[in-house]
């Protein structure tokens, strides 16, 4: 019987091995064999000891659908969130889509009070100003109040002869156009004092006007624009009322009428009497 240096074990197939380790199945045929990576070390508590370790391409893990956003929709969500003139917005407030539509609003209007608010989006004070207009509206059911964006139709805002934001236009009935000027947040008291002082109800006799026939005829000699406009006649009096006319300054003015005879006597010097 062979000698066996302690600390070894003689495993079952008669081949000694190190000290720690059973009895390992027998080594694979060189081709078959592949080696392992020097930076994987497995020690005598690893589960690993006695087993086959595979490695192959890394799989990724599927990324549920929740988490995944396209660019498109994540700039439309932000384009969305930044559109501040639509936050606040109160049932008397509209936006003007053409041209057209601010003339038959004006006209539709009748005698309420209509004011136009010219804005910007990328405007500062235009943003800052906001809801304190929000806030007039909201304190003014009774008042119309007209968005017109100044970056989706500037060639309208251009024949309205607008160069300035923000700005404010106050119209009325057969009145027209009452006033027009540009504020901020520090001259506030002039949108407040326009408001009060044009605001209560009014009744004009005539048909709304809304803008002024200049300004409807440089909108329609926009070529930008589709809006047609037919300059109204003027009244010219007629040829019956032009000769009624020259028949009165041309017809000679009647004497006044004769004083009647009198009879002599007590009579006649009464009525000279009277006369004098």
């Amino acid at each position: 019987m062979a000698t066996v240096a302690k600390g070894s074990v003689v495993s079952p197939c008669g081949n000694r091995a190190a000290a720690g380790f059973l009895c390992r199945r027998r080594s694979a045929p060189a081709s078959a064999r592949v080696a392992a990576p020097s930076a994987v070390r497995i020690g005598r508590k690893s589960p690993f000891l006695g087993g086959r370790l595979a490695f192959g391409p890394r799989r990724s893990r599927p990324v549920p659908r929740n988490l995944l956003a396209s660019p498109v929709q994540m700039n439309l969500a932000f384009g969305k969130a930044m559109r501040w003139w639509e936050k606040g917005l109160q049932p008397n407030m509209q936006e003007v889509e053409s041209a057209q539509d601010l003339v038959d609003s004006l006209t539709n209007a009748g005698d309420k009070l209509v004011i136009v608010d010219f804005f910007s989006p990328g405007c500062g004070g235009c943003r800052a100003l906001h809801p304190k207009i929000c806030q007039f509206t909201e304190q003014n059911p009774d008042v119309m109040f007209l968005q017109v964006n100044y970056e989706e139709h500037k060639s309208m805002c251009y024949s309205l002869h607008v160069h300035v934001l923000p700005f404010f236009r106050f119209y009325r009935g057969a009145q027209g156009r009452l006033c027009s000027f540009s504020c901020t947040n520090a001259t506030i008291k002039k949108f407040k004092d326009a408001l009060v002082k044009h605001k209560p109800d009014r009744c004009s006799l005539g048909l709304t006007k809304g803008l002024e026939e200049s300004e409807l005829l440089a909108l329609a000699a926009n070529k930008d624009l589709q809006f047609t406009y037919t300059k109204k006649p003027h009244l010219v009096p007629s040829g019956d009322a032009a000769a009624v006319q020259e028949f009165a300054v041309e017809s000679p003015k009647l004497s006044p009428p004769a004083k009647p005879l009198s009879k002599q006597g007590s009579e006649e010097r009464s009525l000279v009497s009277s006369g004098r």
